[in-house]
């Protein structure tokens, strides 16, 4: 998606197509182009659709963390002009939405959720990514998904690159670890906006039951399961999400 990215200002990001505005949300170590089906699916049908790039190594080491990510959001949104929003999170990019959302509800249309962060999740496995071992980055990166031929090399090389820069490392575990502290589980019934829950039924780093304690707190949501899909179902389903998603922006008119 390097080709639709423009930079204006501190923000870089991609944008397409004309109607309801939706915001993409990546995660942790997510390129934007993991949400490229979607983007362009939706931005063909009706909507505009815009996906940031989060500051995720860039923002002073104190400010690495959930809350300035959501101010983030806030400001780009701001910078757009625009007033309110669809948010689409995978992951991290979930769990920002799920921040944004408590603070900014006024904000907020519809919320999307797709192995999201923000009650429980297992990053990178128990352990954390073992600097210079390549084979242990590729193995748990192929692992995110349930086919693990979507870990492209390019993606294992993405996230080995990352691992082995001290400060992307050091910035990785503060993010990490605000999302540890900032559990969203006593906020979520007072998030009445209509919220899509999409999951891969095989999810290992936010498991099944993550996403039913989601519908349970949620008190306007919807679950959708995926089947023989891992963490990230926009990637590995892409159709079959992007249907999902469609289907239920229909019956909410959104």
């Amino acid at each position: 998606m390097t080709d639709k990215l423009k930079t204006e200002g501190k923000f870089t990001y991609a944008e397409a197509g004309e109607g309801p505005t939706i915001i993409i949300l990546h995660g942790l170590m997510g390129a934007l182009s993991n949400f490229e089906g979607t983007f362009n699916h939706f931005s063909n049908n009706g909507y505009k659709v815009l996906i940031p790039e989060l500051p995720l190594y860039t923002l002073p080491l104190l400010k690495t963390n959930v809350k300035n990510l959501a101010k983030f959001l806030k400001e780009f949104m701001e910078f757009k002009k625009i007033d309110k929003t669809i948010l689409v999170g995978n992951s991290l990019g979930g769990h920002i939405g799920l921040y944004f959302t408590k603070h900014y509800q006024d904000k907020v249309n519809a919320l999307v959720l797709t192995g999201s962060s923000g009650l429980y999740e297992k990053a990178m496995g128990d352990s954390f990514p073992k600097r210079g071992n390549y084979e242990y980055i590729k193995e748990k990166t192929r692992g995110v998904f349930y086919d693990p031929e979507i870990g492209t090399k390019e993606m294992v090389d993405d996230v080995f690159e990352i691992v082995n820069d001290r400060s992307s490392v050091i910035r990785t575990l503060a993010i990490a670890k605000s999302a540890i502290r900032h559990n969203m589980a006593k906020d979520l019934p007072e998030m009445k906006q209509p919220t899509c829950i999409i999951w891969g039924k095989q999810d290992v780093v936010t498991p099944p039951e993550v996403a039913e304690d989601f519908d349970k707190l949620l008190p306007n949501s919807n679950l959708f399961w995926i089947d023989k899909c891992g963490h990230a179902a926009m990637m590995e389903k892409p159709e079959e999400f992007n249907q999902i998603l469609q289907d239920w922006f229909t019956s909410r008119k959104l």
